[in-house]
């Protein structure tokens, strides 16, 4: 069985299913770890850097990617075609747009983005990265 714990005090996000893998928060957004930089993403403006933490994840997950925004920084409106996401804000202050209605995002906040449902992202800083993670997951509507 699957379990997720956050361990706020170790500041570690920790994966069991009968075995045990920590990411730390700091190393989580790494610039010297392997990710994609992804200039203009959708039509948007500066870069979003991405990481794919969990490059094989286990059932119903189809991605867990950890993403941080330029400063001033927006990723175009783009269509889920594949599969629903959740995006949880880590850091930084910005907004969502989902099928064009804006909510306010940073740490904490939560945005659902059903299949077929539009997103966008914007970094309302001037001066600090928007660091979010996304949660892709696989549905009966998605396979």
């Amino acid at each position: 069985m699957m379990s997720v714990h956050v361990l706020p005090t170790a500041r570690h996000l920790c994966v069991s299913d009968d075995r045990w893998r920590a990411l730390s928060w700091p190393d989580m957004w790494n610039r010297q770890q392997h990710h994609d930089v992804r200039e203009a993403l959708f039509g948007g403006r500066a870069c979003v850097r991405v990481w794919d933490l969990a490059p094989n994840p286990a059932t119903p997950f189809a991605a867990v990617l950890a993403c941080e925004l330029e400063a001033g920084g927006r990723v175009g409106a783009h269509v889920q075609e594949h599969f629903p996401e959740i995006v949880i804000g880590v850091e930084g202050a910005g907004s969502v747009f989902v099928n064009g209605a804006r909510l306010e995002f940073g740490a904490g906040r939560v945005a659902e983005v059903p299949l077929g449902q539009t997103l966008a992202v914007s970094n309302d800083s001037a001066q600090e990265p928007l660091r979010y993670l996304i949660v892709k997951a696989r549905s009966a509507a998605s396979e």
